[in-house]
């Protein structure tokens, strides 16, 4: 597939092609409202589709299709939708003068992810705010910046998956010249891009396609309602629409990576299923346009086929999210087993999140009440993203509570040690590095009363299995919204200033020390006992000896424990206990000697060590 036709095409003068799919009618016009209104009917083509060339209609012109002399709909591949999801779509010239000619993209293994909120990440809420925040991100180490999905949604307050015009930029965020403007100053400061794509299901305000044609199928359900049709009479065209979307993306807008929400619940049973030939696609384009991208997806079911390789079998993406590896830190450290975290809370399975990626390859969960996952044993460790926060993991909660309000100040710098001293590719959620006190909370801005309660009630029904107790915040009250803004001003004070510091000390170590800058299981030696509450990880480069080790103690009092370590004088980089952490005091030395060390590790404390070589 080359380049991207749906929708409409700016071809210079006055002059615009346009594309659409719609096999349910007999006749499509297009209906012009600007600078003059007309109709122009558009020709029939193969498949369902039908297309014109159109003199006298620039950049800014305003479109809809008429379907069958009755329905007027905007372009389901409308590239903005400045009036809103019930809008006409806009005609978008497509170009742009990029400055990230030399942007080949980074290793895979080079990825320190931060993922925002562009509405709430600043107080203005769009693309053009967030720049000026990169030399900060630059600073922390940060080499990806994640955005939440930005494909148009109704109003202005979402977390964007609600999303019904895949292609349009959300026009509250600044519409596609300002993502384009984003992109490039990302580049510009040696960062890359990740756009989260939804391609599971739309929303449910202003998703038109249905009347355009079979975009849909009963057959399937998903928890958001009809499932797209990926596997069913012309699915062939569906599965274009949306393979252009990701190619849009990434040559367009020079995204470097697409991250795929809950893949799990794309529902496809063909030979060759859609993810397989949209992974086989997108990277075809990366060879042809010379850069580093990648294909990220999310997904519950702990199945290798999505990051093993298609000469192996599998779809061949490039790494995926790994829900197991938070649920084991985040039980371990604040005690909740209910809802799905009644499955984790033992150090035995982090040891095997370590060691492996999932927890889950075969055992019953009691959560599920069946067997669940596949194993992981033998897929390399770049092919995981793991935090110890998510937009999902925060915002799913009854009221959006950050580990910041559920952990103590030593407990968030364990979490923090966890995830960026792991052998994976980690990920932090915007204001995490300093312990951001405001909630990431669901909201909305739907305009359906209907609508607007089925959410509410679908909020309470999800939290009941948590047990939790209650009214949950409103999500289509604005105040939901305006709470879960970040709070910039705490980055410089106290314990908030301690904790980024920290975070950049640990992000600073981990590509500093070759055997942390290497994503690697067979480097790597894990240990850890449930009784003793101490998870021991060690990493190395050559055969020789082991280069680093870190002792994790999961505990909330202090530990003796007796270390089994190399011959070799063996220094302490880091002591997550010491004063100059806001610690309660180390009590470990500055260097160890011997094979069996014996050391005090105090509660909730982290400490690295490396061999003095190094």
């Amino acid at each position: 597939m080359e380049g991207v036709s749906l929708g409409a095409t700016y071809l210079g003068g006055e002059s615009c092609q346009f594309r659409v799919w719609a096999p349910f009618h007999q006749r499509v016009e297009l209906h012009l409202l600007t600078p003059r209104e007309r109709f122009v009917p558009l020709e029939p083509k193969q498949q369902g589709y039908y297309q014109a060339v159109v003199d006298g209609f620039e950049p800014g012109g305003l479109y809809l299709y008429r379907l069958t002399r009755e329905l007027e709909r905007p372009d389901p591949a409308s590239r903005f939708q400045p009036q809103g999801v019930h809008g006409p779509a806009q005609l978008v010239d497509s170009r742009f003068d990029w400055e990230d000619q030399c942007w080949f993209g980074l290793p895979l293994e080079n990825y320190i992810i931060y993922e925002l909120h562009v509405g709430t990440f600043t107080s203005e809420g769009t693309f053009d705010a967030i720049i000026p925040h990169l030399i900060r991100l630059n600073d922390l180490g940060i080499t990806a910046v994640e955005i939440m999905p930005v494909a148009q949604f109704p109003g202005n307050r979402n977390w964007g998956y609600d999303g019904v015009y895949p292609f349009a930029v959300q026009d509250s965020y600044g519409g596609p010249t300002s993502l384009k403007n984003f992109v490039n100053a990302c580049h510009n400061h040696r960062l890359a891009v990740i756009l989260d794509v939804v391609y599971n299901h739309l929303g449910p305000e202003g998703n038109y396609l249905g009347d355009f044609g079979p975009y849909f199928t009963d057959r399937y359900k998903t928890p958001w309602g009809l499932a797209l049709n990926f596997d069913g009479p012309h699915c062939d065209e569906v599965r274009n629409f949306f393979i252009e979307n990701a190619l849009y993306w990434i040559t367009e807008f020079h995204i470097d990576a697409l991250r795929l929400d809950a893949v799990h619940s794309i529902r496809d049973h063909s030979p060759r299923p859609f993810l397989e030939e949209l992974s086989e696609t997108v990277h075809q384009q990366a060879k042809r346009l010379n850069r580093r991208i990648y294909l990220f997806p999310e997904s519950a079911s702990n199945d290798v086929r999505l990051i093993r390789s298609r000469e192996l079998g599998g779809y061949g993406f490039d790494a995926q999210w790994n829900d197991d590896f938070h649920h084991c830190l985040h039980v371990i450290l604040t005690g909740e087993r209910t809802g799905y975290y009644e499955d984790y809370g033992e150090v035995r399975q982090l040891v095997k999140a370590f060691r492996e990626g999932f927890v889950y390859s075969g055992e019953r969960s009691r959560f599920r009440r069946r067997r669940h996952g596949t194993s992981s044993r033998e897929i390399p460790a770049q092919r995981f993203v793991v935090f110890a926060q998510n937009h999902d993991q925060i915002g799913n909660r009854m009221e959006g509570e950050r580990l910041s309000r559920l952990l103590s100040f030593e407990g968030l710098k364990l979490s923090a040690g966890l995830v960026l001293l792991s052998p994976f590719i980690p990920l932090l959620f915007m204001g995490e590095e300093y312990g951001e006190t405001a909630p990431f909370q669901y909201f909305t801005s739907h305009s359906d009363p209907n609508l607007i309660e089925a959410v509410r009630r679908g909020r309470r029904e999800e939290f009941a299995a948590f047990g939790w107790r209650g009214e949950p915040p409103d999500p289509q009250d604005e105040a939901t919204f305006l709470r879960s803004r970040l709070h910039p001003n705490l980055r410089e004070q106290g314990k908030h200033k301690v904790l980024q510091d920290f975070h950049k000390e640990l992000i600073r170590i981990r590509k500093s020390l070759p055997a942390l800058a290497r994503l690697s299981k067979e480097h790597m030696e894990v240990a850890g006992q449930d009784k003793e509450g101490v998870l021991f990880v060690r990493r190395w480069i050559d055969r020789e000896g082991f280069d680093v080790f870190v002792v994790f103690n999961l505990a909330g009092q202090e530990k003796e424990i007796s270390l089994t370590i190399p011959e070799g004088e063996w220094h302490k980089r880091l002591d997550s206990a010491e004063p100059s952490w806001d610690g309660p005091g180390g009590k470990l030395p500055q260097s160890l000697t011997g094979r069996e060390v014996p050391i005090c590790l105090g509660p909730r404390a982290l400490a690295l060590f490396s061999l003095a070589q190094n």
